[in-house]
């Protein structure tokens, strides 16, 4: 298990004292793994799961053995054979992710109540009162989950959620980056842009060829360039080269909306791509309202086009939603009423809102789409 901890260099001038400590935890190759644990004879081997290669299958998961042939999660699995000859594919299991999902979770809120899942495989935790030091517990975190479920996770502490995440990943697999508050801008000088949420190849692109390549550059750009290049995403963008996040780390037990979505290695506008995901995100969805005994009203698509114009849709019919094909079905058609064939996506996302006990009493809205 891999440690790396950047130097300790002193307090922030002109910080308050006691930094929030957050851990982000992040599973490794999560869809994958467990297939490989589950059965033998896929360990040690490429293992991609996702759709049928023979149709229009997309790689939901990749085992780091397969990554080394540049497979990598949201490819059409047709492509991933290509680049993989042996490559073996697995239909994904979503109900038996949720159940691992859930110890993981379990083991994450017996360090700290102060727990934000953001999928099945990853979450933010805030340690700040939890007693023991932030690395200390990251450790534990990752040898509980390693010898309750023979599963290894990549952990990432520093003094906000960006850090914190950035640590994680270039920690994997199976390693722990910690990061001191006073070293998060020494951190995150010389890493590649494309490491800054929200900025993909086609981003990445447009900034490289200004010279930005770095997060550090970035962040001493003049603002008003970089705004020309990208439009008002700028600000945030080098709020984050900066280190700067604020946002705390949420863990309301009143569920009342629930999502997954997913930013693509590459712009497409392949609906079929795109219908692929939304049926993998359907099948969460129906499991997260199973576990949470709920059912809901309104379904959300949400799109992020090639130009980081962002768009929803939704629809909210006479019956509540509970079942993955209801979700799918909805989520398609909401599809449809987008540019999406005819411009380039570039993040899809399906959400459930409205939220209600499965027990509750339904009442139908008075209109419905």
């Amino acid at each position: 298990m891999p440690l790396v901890e950047t130097p300790h260099a002193g307090s922030v001038p002109g910080t308050q004292p006691g930094p929030r400590k957050i851990i982000h935890v992040d599973m490794d190759a999560f869809f994958a793994s467990v297939e490989q644990r589950d059965n033998p004879d896929l360990r040690g081997k490429a293992v991609a799961v996702g759709g049928d290669p023979a149709g229009r299958g997309v790689v939901s998961a990749a085992s780091y053995e397969a990554r080394a042939f540049g497979v990598r999660s949201a490819m059409p699995m047709r492509s991933a054979v290509r680049l993989c000859p042996g490559l073996i594919c697995v239909r994904p299991r979503i109900g038996r992710y949720a159940e691992v999902s859930r110890e993981i979770m379990g083991i994450l809120r017996r360090i700290t109540p102060l727990v934000e899942p953001l999928s099945l495989d990853e979450a933010f935790l805030d340690v700040t009162a939890a007693g023991p030091p932030a690395t200390e517990l990251a450790v534990r975190i990752k040898m509980e989950i390693r010898a309750a479920l023979g599963l290894t996770a990549s952990a990432g502490v520093g003094p906000n959620k960006l850090v914190a995440k950035i640590a994680s990943d270039v920690g994997k697999p199976d390693g722990l980056t910690v990061v001191r508050p006073a070293r998060a801008r020494v951190f995150l000088e010389t890493l590649p842009v494309r490491r800054l949420w929200g900025v993909g190849p086609v981003t990445e692109e447009k900034l490289r060829a200004h010279g930005w390549e770095t997060i550090g550059q970035l962040g001493r750009a003049p603002r008003e360039q970089v705004a020309a290049v990208i439009g008002s995403f700028a600000g945030s963008l080098i709020r984050m080269a900066h280190g700067d996040d604020d946002r705390p780390v949420v863990s309301n037990r009143e569920t009342r909306s629930i999502s997954s979505e997913r930013t693509l290695e590459a712009d497409t506008i392949r609906t079929a791509q795109l219908e692929e995901l939304l049926g993998r995100f359907s099948e969460e969805l129906e499991h997260a309202l199973d576990r949470e005994h709920l059912r809901a009203r309104t379904v959300v698509l949400k799109l992020r086009y090639a130009n980081f114009t962002t768009i929803t849709r939704s629809l909210t019919p006479r019956a509540p939603f509970d079942s993955a094909g209801a979700i799918f079905a909805a989520g398609r058609a909401l599809l449809g009423r987008t540019r999406a064939g005819g411009q380039p996506v570039r993040l899809i996302g399906l959400g459930l809102h409205n939220l209600a006990p499965r027990d509750a009493a339904w009442q139908p809205p008075l209109f419905a789409e």
